[in-house]
């Protein structure tokens, strides 16, 4: 029979060690600083105008990041759920071909292409975990209004089928994901968009 763990005891473990921190009276200090602790008295800026929003010759391609993490603490928006970006793929082009843990929903603005997606299976033995992905790619075609589902960890790429008009497509993750080390804290890049590749 397991012996009785008793009050004394318990207090006697918790009681050890001499180290002191001031994690809380820190993280009032940060919340001073963070626009949303100011209920709406302090800086909060509502509108984000096209030219404040930067473009990016990306690994995944042209991107216009519509806002982010870094995006919003430069423009002072307290936007602290959602990350946007846009990107454009020329005619006959593709984006990369990525994955990262954050689900996505993707927004078709204009153009008519196509997706292939490469869906993980997880494998979890006694001390290892590890993903593996099928060789051959589902595809999933769309036009405009269109909104496509990229669902956890799973590999990506879009293709636009047109070769004389560019597709415009808005891409959207929740930021909870990088706050918890994964998303585009784990973020892999396979192929690179042609783009890139051709930059000087």
């Amino acid at each position: 029979m397991a012996k009785e763990y008793t009050h004394k005891e318990e207090k006697l473990s918790y009681n050890k060690g001499e180290r002191v921190a001031s994690y809380y009276g820190e993280a009032i200090e940060t919340s001073k600083q963070n626009p949303m602790a100011q209920h709406g008295s302090g800086p909060d800026k509502k509108v984000i105008k096209p030219e404040e929003m930067p473009w990016e010759y990306s690994q995944q391609g042209i991107l216009k990041h519509v806002i982010n993490e870094k995006l919003a603490k430069e423009l002072g928006a307290s936007v602290r759920g959602t990350d946007i970006y846009m990107q454009v793929i020329p005619p006959g082009g593709r984006s990369g071909k990525h994955r990262h843990m954050s689900e996505e929903l993707i927004f078709v603005i204009e153009g008519e292409g196509y997706d292939l997606h490469w869906d993980p299976t997880l494998h979890v033995g006694q001390d290892v975990a590890h993903w593996t992905y099928p060789e051959e790619a589902l595809r999933f075609d769309w036009i405009p209004e269109d909104v496509i589902y990229i669902p956890t960890n799973t590999v990506h790429q879009h293709f636009n089928k047109s070769q004389d008009a560019p597709a415009r497509i808005l891409c959207c993750q929740s930021r909870l994901y990088n706050t918890l080390g994964y998303g585009m804290e784990d973020l892999e890049q396979f192929e690179n968009a042609p783009e890139y590749e051709g930059a000087d």
